[in-house]
């Protein structure tokens, strides 16, 4: 983590055709990559919720790879943020797929 840089949290919920196309393990594979943890799970509804903590860089990052990219066979609709917050540790030891 870069000097002076701060950790964030913020939950997540992906909108569109976000089920059925590997979504989660790319999230989880790219949040990995980005040196963050959390977590993310399919809902009942459709959609794909989760949190992300880590630097706020690298969440930011993650944030616009949720709102643009997801998986090759996805096609997000929107993403929606809340409950952002600066956090002094992480809650979480891995980025995981909740069941």
């Amino acid at each position: 983590m870069a000097a002076g840089e701060g950790l964030m949290s913020v939950d997540y919920e992906v909108f569109g055709k976000v089920q059925g196309v590997f979504f989660r393990k790319y999230t989880q594979a790219e949040g990995r990559r980005l040196g963050l943890v959390g977590w993310v799970k399919n809902t009942s509804h459709g959609t794909v919720q989760g949190q992300l903590q880590g630097p706020t860089a690298n969440v930011r990052k993650l944030q616009e790879w949720l709102r643009k990219t997801g998986s090759p066979q996805s096609c997000i609709s929107r993403a929606e943020f809340r409950n952002e917050k600066k956090i002094d540790a992480l809650e979480h030891k891995d980025f995981v797929i909740l069941k």
